[in-house]
């Protein structure tokens, strides 16, 4: 299988995403199209697709934003397998032609989410999730709610039997986390409703659980 990733910001990679494809013997591509023109791959090379979070928005204007988009169609029309991240769920929905907004209140830090369904297997009751948000989005048609939060109720989604959108982050191992942190951790500094410093973030450490649920979830929509 040829996965093929969109990364949009240097301090926020695949980290778990590429080693659970290197462990099941996929072949993994990042591109970076908000850095390099035309940095996209074609829909009939992509076997599953991941879109990973950044600061932008959907509703911003840049045509490389518009251009994913239309690759993110091109694949749910063909039903193959998409996993979206914070920004890269955002993406998802605003394809499907729903709303992407400012959330009530900015979460960025770890706190706990909630499973609301038990249509994929194995998935615990809540789980630390690492939080960097401060926009949410209307729940696609179709689409079953997966996960929620203490703060917002949109937390993740799974649309049919391949795609999964993610407002948090599971992916991030332990070198993402400080490299999040190192870079943009002054994210968390102002108006942050989890009322985390930087250091907190860093100093809790990834929790062991999320490297698992993330490869259930992308075991099962790459089934």
């Amino acid at each position: 299988m040829r996965i093929n990733c969109l990364q949009h910001t240097p301090n926020e990679g695949p980290g778990y995403l590429a080693a659970w494809a290197e462990l099941r013997g996929h072949e993994f591509y990042t591109y970076h199209p908000r850095y390099f023109d035309r940095a996209l791959p074609q829909a009939d090379e992509t076997d599953m697709l991941v879109v990973l979070g950044g600061p932008m928005s959907p509703n911003d204007t840049d045509a490389w934003i518009e251009a994913e988009r239309q690759l993110i169609w091109q694949l749910l029309q063909q039903h193959k397998a998409i996993f979206g991240a914070c920004f890269g769920a955002q993406q998802i929905v605003k394809t499907l032609g729903k709303t992407v907004g400012r959330a009530p209140c900015k979460e960025v830090g770890w706190a706990p989410v909630y499973r609301q369904s038990q249509i994929i297997p194995g998935l615990p009751a809540s789980l630390e999730a690492l939080h960097w948000h401060q926009d949410m989005f209307e729940l696609p048609d179709q689409a079953r709610l997966l996960f929620s939060s203490d703060l917002l109720v949109n937390q993740g989604f799974l649309l049919g039997t391949k795609v999964v959108g993610l407002q948090f982050h599971f992916e991030p191992a332990p070198y993402n986390l400080r490299e999040m942190v190192m870079n943009d951790g002054a994210y968390a500094l102002e108006d942050n409703a989890l009322n985390q410093t930087p250091a907190m973030i860093l100093n809790h450490g990834v929790p062991e659980a999320n490297q698992a649920v993330l490869y259930r979830l992308l075991d099962y929509i790459s089934a």
